[in-house]
């Protein structure tokens, strides 16, 4: 399992500036019109505001927006990535020629809106677990060409990073096992190709949806299992059956309110494809005023 360290990672860097630049590309194309109103002259100053309580995530992004277009635009922050926001907290300043302001806004509040989104949703179920031994991870169901930055996002608001994607762990599931002939078959062919990359898989799951699935992957020397759909009853053998031989992952329509119950039956990891597929921008203000 991977995760980002908090507040930055190297690995970010590049990302945040493919990400910029194809959003800057999407947004003002061969140039910004509108702003063509406002003088090339003019200064501007503009403070980005908080509606609502949580988890600040993107920063780097937003202040990319703005100097990608201009590098004399400054961003000051007031806080940083990972730490709670409140309503009406002021997050940041920004500063530089009106025309970068007006045209990068939107690009830089949609970086900031939405990351802040999922690491303040990751938050919830981080919160509504602890004391328990699971942990909340996040899976490849995220925004196409964002995924990266969600995961950071994740990390954030206190979760941890499953496979980065397809290339960095295997994740053996129900079809691979019919492929391949059957569980020990998956496992032993999985760790085959493991073997031959270098390093580069980080590590073996494989999905199992009955107990019986679950013996087998057991035997066949499986350390990672993910419990796909299972009910709590089953959950809670699966923990006994296992008696840490295994890292348990619990899948599957995973709510806010069943979290905590999937949770409390012992399990080590709970994945939640709603942390990154199903997110709702933060709503933040930004206000200009005359520099």
């Amino acid at each position: 399992m991977s995760s980002f360290n908090v507040p930055a990672d190297d690995r970010l860097d590049d990302e945040i500036e493919r990400n910029v630049t194809r959003a800057l590309a999407e947004d003002v194309g061969p140039g910004d019109l509108t702003a063509q109103l406002v003088p090339a002259s003019q200064h501007a100053r503009a403070t980005v505001i908080a509606r609502e309580e949580s988890i600040l995530c993107g920063a780097a992004w937003f202040t990319r927006s703005f100097t990608a277009l201009d590098p004399s635009v400054y961003v000051g922050w007031n806080t940083y990535d990972g730490q709670v926001i409140k309503p009406g907290e002021v997050l940041c300043t920004v500063e530089g020629p009106a025309r970068a302001l007006l045209t990068g806004e939107r690009t830089a509040l949609n970086f900031l809106q939405l990351l802040s989104g999922v690491a303040g949703k990751t938050r919830r179920f981080a919160d509504a677990v602890a004391g328990t031994r699971s942990r909340v991870v996040d899976t490849r169901q995220s925004l196409p060409g964002l995924r990266l930055a969600q995961k950071y996002a994740v990390a954030c608001g206190g979760g941890d990073n499953h496979r980065l994607g397809l290339y960095d762990a295997i994740l053996i599931k129900e079809n691979h096992i019919l492929a391949a002939g059957g569980i020990a078959q998956a496992l032993d062919s999985a760790r085959r190709i493991a073997a031959q990359t270098g390093g580069r898989c980080t590590f073996i799951e494989i999905e199992v949806e009955t107990l019986d699935e679950l013996r087998q992957a057991l035997d066949a020397g499986a350390l990672m299992i993910l419990l796909d759909n299972m009910s709590l009853a089953e959950l809670r053998d699966a923990v006994a059956i296992t008696k840490g031989r295994a890292v348990l992952e619990a899948s599957g329509n995973v709510s806010l309110e069943t979290v905590r119950a999937i949770a409390e039956t012992g399990v080590d990891r709970i994945s939640i494809g709603g942390l990154t597929k199903n997110v709702r921008a933060i709503d933040l203000s930004l206000r200009h005023s005359e520099g």
